[in-house]
Order: structure tokens, then C-alpha cells, then sequence
């Protein structure tokens, strides 16, 4: 069994503005994507077909990719959104976006064509835009209550606003991500984004514990944490990146997508917990008006 021990970073040799510069850079960087994003789309990320409403067919379609592919933009009068290949069996999932066709022409096109249909969903734009609403709701209750919960704890400014920032910057990067490797903002992708909030938290009030509520100095409290964050954190990206791995092997767009999207996220807590929130804690400690 190989053992994975953290090594101990000398917090010593780098003051609080280092620590802090690359993940408030990286966060400045991505609030400028979604920002940009948002100007030029109307959207921060690109929804889903079950935020915009729209029709989503699962094709069989005989010939190669290139053929296939070529068969379903002559076939179809409406511009396919998406066209996607399912691996494990080589049918074809093609989306269209609300008010580009009715279900009723795009199943007739596709047996005029001689198409085989395997499934047809269609989502209304009236419940995509609920569906929506509900979800951005969901987020943004989950990460009220989670600051209410941390500032309950710690009862201080910094302590408690480290946490959050941390969360923040969490859900943020990810979602920047998305849009620069395609990926929609679906349910499933914002199941993942609400799992990032949780282990977020996780780690920070690990942190937060261990250096105002345990004894030891500060470099060694911190050290502490690490040992037991580092561990669990490293191990679950190992988790998602074979999930990850298997979903793209085997065609599941979905666990992918979600995969992806922890694997980043987990990355960033791991920055955000031991650059961001030690830089803030180590000043409240030794220099802060509490």
C-alpha cells in the first residue's frame, strides 16, 4: 500500500499578500469570463436544455461519425443545438433549442429521413425558465445558509468571511471553466457546483478549528489541518477523476460533465483553504483588530 504523507509548508517565507495573490487573481479572472460571457451570450454560463426549454432526440443512424453527423444537418431544417455520439452503443443525442422546430416536425424529418428514434423529450420554455429559478433558488439558499452557519460558529469577522470567500471562489472558478471546455449549466452540473459548497466548508472549518479552537502555535495548527484536508481532498479528486475517466470512456456526458467540474472545484478549495484562508487567518491572528 503506498503511503501519501503532506509535506509541511513553511508558511514563514511568504507573506500574506503572496499567499493571497493567486487565488484573488485567479478569482478576478474568472468573474471577468463569466462577466464577458454574460455580455456577450445573456447568460454567465450556458443553460441546458432543461433551462431553456427545447427537444432532445436519440438517433440511430447508419455510417460513420463524419457521415452521421453530415446526414443530421442536411435532414433537419432547424440547426441542431448539440450533436453528440453515445460511446457504448454509437447512437446520436440531438438537441434543439426552444422555438427552432416542434417535436412534431423534428420526429417527422427524422423518419422521413430513415432515422430510428429511440427517445424523444422535449422540455417547455415555460418550465425550463421555472426549473431555472428553482435551481439558481437552491444555490443561493444552500450558500446563505451555509454563511449564516459559519458566522454562528465563529462568532468573528475574518475567521468567518475566510469560509465564505473560500465557497465562493470554489463555485466560481468551475463555472468560468465551464465555459471554456463547453460544459452547460444542467441539474447535474449544479448538483456538483452544491457538493463543492459542502466541501468547501468541510475543509475551512477544519482549518478554522485547529488554529482558534485547538492548542499549538499557528504554523503548527495549521500543519495539523493540512495533514487531515490534504488527505481527504487529494482523495476524492482521485475519486472523481476515475469517475471522471470511466464516464468519458463509456459515454455518460453527464457524470463527465460532473466529474469535471469537482475535480476543478477541488483543486481550487485545496489553493483557497491553504493560500486564501491561512493568509487571512494568519493576519487576524497576529495583526487584526478582532
Amino acid at each position: 500500500m503506498v503511503a501519501f504523507e503532506v509535506p509541511e509548508i513553511n508558511y514563514t517565507e511568504y507573506s500574506n499578500r503572496q499567499l493571497a495573490a493567486v487565488p484573488l487573481a485567479l478569482l478576478a479572472v474568472a468573474l471577468l469570463i463569466l462577466g464577458g460571457w454574460y455580455v456577450v451570450t445573456g447568460y454567465p454560463v450556458d443553460p441546458g436544455l432543461e433551462f431553456t426549454g427545447g427537444t432532445e432526440l436519440r438517433l440511430d443512424i447508419d455510417g460513420n461519425d463524419a457521415d452521421a453527423r453530415a446526414q443530421i444537418a442536411e435532414e433537419f431544417d432547424a440547426e441542431p443545438d448539440s450533436v453528440r455520439q453515445v460511446a457504448t452503443d454509437g447512437s446520436y443525442i440531438v438537441t434543439f433549442r426552444q422555438g427552432d422546430a416542434t417535436t412534431t416536425e423534428l420526429e417527422t424529418q427524422a423518419n422521413d429521413a430513415g432515422f430510428e428514434i429511440r427517445s424523444i423529450d422535449s422540455v417547455s420554455g415555460s418550465f425550463g425558465a421555472d426549473t431555472q429559478l428553482l435551481a439558481i433558488g437552491g444555490v443561493l439558499v444552500a450558500f446563505g445558509g451555509m454563511s449564516l452557519l459559519v458566522f454562528a460558529m465563529f462568532r468573528t469577522f475574518i475567521p468567518s468571511i475566510a469560509v465564505v470567500i473560500s465557497a465562493f471562489s470554489d463555485v466560481i472558478i468551475p463555472l468560468a471553466m465551464m465555459n471554456l471546455i463547453g460544459i452547460e449549466l444542467t441539474l447535474g452540473t449544479v448538483a456538483a457546483l452544491l457538493m463543492l459548497i459542502g466541501y468547501s466548508v468541510d475543509s475551512d472549518i477544519l482549518l478554522n478549528n485547529s488554529i482558534l479552537r485547538r492548542t499549538g502555535d499557528f504554523y503548527e495548527s495549521t500543519n495539523r489541518a493540512m495533514r487531515t484536508g490534504v488527505t481527504m481532498t487529494i482523495t476524492s479528486i482521485a475519486a472523481m477523476a476515475v469517475m471522471t475517466i470511466g464516464a468519458w470512456a463509456f459515454g455518460i456526458d453527464l457524470l463527465r460533465a460532473i466529474g469535471i467540474i469537482l475535480v476543478v472545484g477541488l483543486l481550487a478549495d485545496l489553493m483557497n483553504t491553504y493560500l486564501l484562508n491561512v493568509s487571512l487567518l494568519r493576519w487576524y491572528k497576529y495583526e487584526g483588530v478582532r
